[in-house]
């Protein structure tokens, strides 16, 4: 392991390097280049990465670094064969790294788990569809099944999903949504009457400011690099809050910039970066709105025009008075001490936002996975409010989404609450009653599974044992399934959790072509932008056995359901009757397969953006919080006599998701091992430690169970004293499953109560996975 200040600009020849890299482990180099040059391009397929959006500027290049990298890991010439599964027995790939699972390649042929030799062998396609019909026909009601969904899947994929669940009996829609973006969904969905953002991507070209708060996007979603290069380099300000000083906030090489490039030139992307406490995103902009309306005291008293657009609010909004009064009531010490930033900062972000008339607020997973995250979106939302800044060219929210459809499988019906026009809608056109009752969450599902109430999982896409919260319990959940159904491209830890019947099914990924009865096939995704776009793979390659995700739920569905409510293998042979499904469903789709036509895609729109506020009260809401007591609840602060931490789990630069592409963290200056804590030097020192020292992780839970990962490397870092950081999914294990959000129940994963004790682990006996 090494550990090394990282010196240069985020993107430029760092990020060339490590596309050639991944070009060449993929071991399909030729072919990979061509498939680069095919993403996000009309006629060509979405990257299998994050849903940023694209604009209407043409180029040759629409990919980023981390999108190559999973180009070339989904490409690979590499196939987990059934010689493979006959070589290994399960229980020795469950002592290997996630790096090796997915290292060895494309899953090649759907397999069932032989719990007599510890090995998956092949089975033919019919047999595996016939058995999973069984399972559910077994069940004794249909809400014993769970069925997950990944936010890669397609708008094609997950509407036939949703529509043979529904069929089937019941709303079990466990998905990706919720272990990351839930808060966003229903803080909006409260306060504007829509769980999306309402801006689009042209947005950006016109903003005075951009408020960036809890995000990496140089790792996590690096195209919107580019986007907040351009606002920067017009003179944008780009106002950022995040408890980790992330490179690509800092500054960023262009790497399609020939200017840029050789001159060694680089553009300063945030104009001020702040780096509050954990959890203390809140009371940052509580700080900010008391003193804006200090500030409209002062200018009103002086016989000027308010500060606040009052003709908006009057006209668009209600709830201000109580909002406002909780703003007086709320003490400047309780702000900043929450906040972890003094009064003057605050004040200074108030006025920079005051002095922008075009303002984008912008977050991700930093501010959804906290127990207060609802609270703090609506607190942002108010913000914006109070300035009329949504429904106006270059203003707006900006909720940014991870997996590349997360957003497009919720528009599609992946939701355990369904709306009510929603089902009715559903009703209307296929002539059953779909149920009612609320299905499960994530949290629930794994609860249910634990107790013997659930007994089918399947997973469409994913790696639920590892993405999801309290690892062991939801191994332990999986495990006490009947039958455990995965849909994937590669081999992932989840496969390696089988209940007592297992099937591992290969499906088709975003780069490869589909070829169907009527030709090749195209599937479409949404953006963070509402945009949906076709997305069509261009990979020639042996596919051996996979088959698409439509087709397997298809095959899954008349399996189970015979053609009811529709002929499964008709809709297969050509997608576009799909999408005339979709259009005679979802509001915004009508003639799909026409609009699809178009360059770039359509837009779905945005009721908010266009001031039509689909709340209960017909207005866009000022919703009122008061500031948790503490950021720490008491009763978890009184479990240990020792120093308590809050710790947040993060991506390296190698990562995507559950992912592992590789072993550097670049731009953390981290390389050669996961097994690493971020720390404040002052705090290393404090506990009688110094970096280098392992040290042994043992979270604070309500529940009395002992939740404790070993053997982690101290690393000095640049973060806020008491906060440390950690990567995701290794300390997964210590975020306790009723750990969860305010009415989201999204996992708290970006503060987790730790305390640290020295580990007996030394590096000799730490695996380090190979590269």
């Amino acid at each position: 392991m090494t550990v090394k200040k990282y010196k240069s600009s985020a993107g430029g020849w760092g990020a060339l390097a490590s596309t050639t890299r991944h070009l060449v482990k993929s071991e399909n180099i030729t072919r990979n280049i061509r498939n680069l040059l095919k993403t996000n391009q009309e006629h060509g397929f979405d990257c299998p990465g994050c849903a940023w959006g694209e604009t209407e500027e043409q180029g040759r290049f629409r990919f980023c670094e981390n999108g190559a990298k999973a180009v070339n890991w989904e490409a690979t010439s590499r196939r987990v064969t059934p010689e493979f599964f006959a070589q290994y027995p399960v229980g020795w790939l469950q002592q290997q790294s996630d790096y090796f699972l997915e290292y060895q390649g494309r899953l090649s042929h759907p397999v069932r788990y032989n719990p007599k030799t510890d090995h998956y062998e092949a089975i033919r396609w019919d047999e595996a569809f016939a058995l999973i019909a069984s399972h559910l026909h077994a069940l004794d009601n249909p809400n014993q099944a769970e069925f997950y969904t990944s936010g890669r899947a397609s708008n094609e994929a997950a509407f036939l999903y949703q529509l043979f669940v529904r069929a089937y009996g019941t709303n079990n829609f466990p998905d990706c949504s919720n272990m990351c973006h839930e808060a966003s969904g229903v803080a909006l969905k409260q306060s504007i009457g829509i769980g999306k953002g309402t801006v689009k991507i042209e947005d950006f070209d016109k903003a005075d400011a951009i408020f960036v708060f809890g995000q990496n996007p140089g790792t996590n979603h690096p195209r919107m690099l580019d986007t907040l290069r351009k606002a920067s380099r017009r003179g944008a300000a780009i106002v950022t809050f995040n408890t980790l000083k992330e490179r690509g906030l800092e500054r960023f090489t262009n790497p399609q910039s020939p200017a840029e490039m050789l001159t060694g030139g680089a553009t300063a992307i945030s104009s001020h970066y702040f780096t509050p406490k954990l959890g203390g995103d809140m009371a940052v902009v509580r700080g900010m709105v008391k003193a804006l309306i200090a500030m409209d005291k002062t200018e009103t008293a002086a016989g000027k025009d308010s500060i606040f657009d009052h003709d908006f609010i009057r006209a668009h909004t209600t709830g201000l008075d109580s909002y406002l009064s909780e703003v007086e009531a709320t003490d400047w010490s309780l702000i900043t001490e929450q906040a972890g930033l003094n009064q003057q900062d605050l004040e200074y972000a108030a006025t920079l936002y005051r002095h922008s008339q075009r303002v984008i607020i912008t977050w991700a997973m930093g501010i959804t996975q906290h127990k207060h995250s609802v609270s703090t979106i609506q607190e942002i939302t108010n913000l914006q409010l109070l300035f009329g800044q949504l429904g106006k060219p270059g203003a707006g929210l900006c909720p940014v989404r991870g997996h590349s459809n997360v957003q497009g499988d919720r528009t599609m019906g992946i939701h355990e609450k369904p709306a009510p026009a929603f089902t009715q809608a559903l009703e209307k056109r296929f002539g059953f009653t779909p149920p009612s009752e609320q299905g499960h969450n994530t949290v629930h599902a794994i609860k249910a599974m634990l107790a013997g109430e659930s007994k089918v999982f399947i997973g469409l896409g994913g790696n639920f044992a590892s993405a999801t919260p309290d690892t062991r319990l939801t191994q332990q959940a999986l495990a006490s399934c009947a039958l455990t159904v995965n849909i994937a491209t590669k081999l992932n830890r989840t496969h390696l959790i089988t209940g007592q019947d297992s099937l591992i099914l290969p499906c088709l990924g975003r780069t490869d072509i589909d070829l169907q009865e009527n030709g090749p096939q195209s599937v479409t995704v949404e953006d963070s932008f509402s945009m949906v776009h076709a997305s069509g793979g261009v990979v020639e390659s042996d596919i051996a056995e996979m088959r698409s995700e439509p087709a397997i739920i298809a095959g899954i569905a008349k399996a189970t359901l015979g053609n009811h409510p529709v002929d499964w293998d008709w809709l297969i042979e050509d997608y576009d009757r799909i999408r005339d499904l979709i259009a005679d469903v979802i509001p915004g789709f009508s003639e799909m397969n026409l609009k699809l036509k178009q360059p770039g895609g359509f837009y779905l729109g945005n009721s908010a953006a266009e001031r039509i506020w689909h709340t209960d009260s017909q207005k866009a809401e000022f919703r009122t919080h008061p500031l948790p007591d503490h950021l720490l609840p008491a009763n978890l602060r009184q479990l240990s006599d020792d120093p308590v931490f809050v710790l947040q789990t993060v991506r390296s630069h190698d990562q995507y998701n559950t992912t592992i592409y590789g072993f550097e963290d670049r731009y953390r200056g981290i390389s050669g091992e996961r097994k690493i804590l971020m720390m404040n030097a002052s705090d290393i020192e404090a506990i009688g430690l110094k970096p280098g020292d392992r040290v042994d992780v043992t979270s604070l839970s309500a529940d009395g169970i002992q939740r404790q990962v070993e053997g982690f490397k101290l690393i000095s870092y640049d973060i806020p004293a008491g906060n440390i950081a950690a990567y995701f999914p290794e300390t997964n294990p210590l975020v306790a499953l009723d750990s969860k959000g305010d009415l989201s129940d999204t996992p708290i994963s970006k503060a987790i109560p730790v305390v640290l004790t020295p580990s007996q682990v030394d590096d000799e006996r730490i695996d380090l996975a190979p590269y």
